[in-house]
């Protein structure tokens, strides 16, 4: 084979790999919209991605695996799935394809039958979210949601409150906060707003903005908002006692903390996620933002080594809590300049 027919074989392989992967990258899509299933390739998002940046995973998990995964593989398993009657659910089509490697076998259906065990057609109910705070959690925790929100079978963001009055300059400097953040990046997605209903439009979807001073005065009903969801991101109210007033506003029905709670499960998805069912608990935090960095991986030492004592030393990134500038704090260390002050 000459050097060019070398080059224009390889040309014809890589047309052929980028194709498949463009048709991966719709029938991802397709699921997620018609039956609220997630395709991730080793705990990376697929939707909303470009042909490039899956590639990229995949070689990623390839060397993670050390064994080739083929985006052709990839694609028939992801049709296979397409076909099936399952729940909503998290898929991880990385691992998927790595055990349908192993199996060395071509009935891909009853590879799929045999792994994907639920397979019982379900009707999901739809639940509002309210997030009370609209800071740096708060606006994460919002492009997270509009990101995810799909079919809106699931999850759907419906209401932020925040303190002080909802004037077209407000609405206007939350949504160039949203859009745009010095850390984090540029939101996927286009944020206006709607000065007349008083709203923030994400993606399309309005999202109402409420003025409270306090939770339990809120009747979020007006609003079309019933059985919420709220995710209390204010650190303020941390206690089970405190987190109960979100309870007496009328339309509220569960809440969330996104720090470490007082009285309510902390609870750390993998480690302790099955010991409180929401069904029967309505105040759960989601622990500390260490607490979740350092727990999972303690949980898997000790379930397969065992710890007798330890120490831990976190770095935390400086918060709007601590000064610019060294001034009084209640916290004393809190109270050195922010930008050159570890704590």
């Amino acid at each position: 084979m000459t050097h060019l027919e070398q080059y224009e074989s390889q040309l014809n392989s890589q047309i052929e790999t980028r194709r498949a992967t463009v048709e991966l990258i719709k029938e991802v899509n397709d699921i997620w919209y018609d039956k609220s299933i997630e395709l991730v390739l080793f705990r990376e998002r697929m939707l909303d991605k470009n042909p490039s940046e899956v590639l990229n995973i995949i070689e990623y998990g390839t060397d993670f695996v050390d064994k080739t995964i083929s985006v052709f593989d990839a694609l028939s398993l992801t049709k296979g799935i397409k076909n099936m009657n399952l729940v909503a659910s998290k898929i991880d089509l990385g691992k998927l394809v790595y055990k349908y490697n192993q199996a060395n076998t071509d009935d891909i259906e009853g590879f799929l039958a045999s792994e994907l065990k639920i397979q019982t057609e379900s009707e999901l109910s739809p639940k509002d979210v309210v997030l009370y705070g609209f800071g740096r959690i708060g606006r994460l925790l919002a492009r997270e949601l509009m990101s995810q929100m799909g079919p809106g079978r699931q999850l759907r963001l419906r209401a932020i409150v925040v303190r002080g009055a909802i004037t077209e300059q407000v609405l206007q400097k939350r949504a160039s906060l949203l859009a745009i953040d010095s850390v984090h990046g540029d939101f996927n997605g286009v944020v206006k707003v709607d000065v007349a209903n008083e709203s923030l439009v994400v993606n399309g979807m309005p999202i109402r903005m409420i003025s409270a001073n306090q939770p339990e005065d809120i009747d979020y009903t007006q609003y079309g908002i019933n059985n919420a969801l709220i995710i209390d991101n204010t650190g303020v109210f941390r206690d089970d006692e405190a987190m109960n007033r979100h309870l007496q506003a009328k339309g509220a029905a569960k809440v969330l903390l996104t720090a470490p709670g007082k009285g309510v499960p902390n609870i750390v998805y993998g480690v302790n996620h099955n010991e409180h069912s929401p069904q029967s608990v309505s105040l759960f935090s989601a622990a500390s933002c260490t607490t979740n960095a350092i727990t999972p991986v303690l949980k898997v030492i000790n379930d397969h080594f065992g710890i007798d004592h330890g120490h831990l030393e976190t770095i935390h990134a400086y918060t709007n809590d601590q000064n610019l500038v060294d001034n009084h704090h209640k916290k004393e260390r809190r109270g050195r300049a922010a930008a050159l002050n570890m704590v």
